[in-house]
């Protein structure tokens, strides 16, 4: 997995742990966890075509 491994992910935890002490950790989680759940949502999801005529997006001839 990228040439990461269980000791350079135990280190990064600390780090991250010392940084944002252990109060914030379920808050960062979180917002990563939102974070990649949005981008697989949009990723996911087809984009959207406007079809409606060009008459009708000008609105009504007067």
């Amino acid at each position: 997995m990228f040439g990461i491994g269980i000791p350079e992910l135990i280190i990064l935890l600390v780090i991250v742990l010392v940084i944002f002490g252990a109060g914030k950790l379920p808050e960062i989680g979180s917002g990563v966890g939102k974070a990649i759940r949005g981008f697989k949502k949009g990723i996911a999801e087809p984009d959207e075509i406007d079809v409606t005529p060009d008459e009708q997006k000008k609105g009504p001839k007067v």
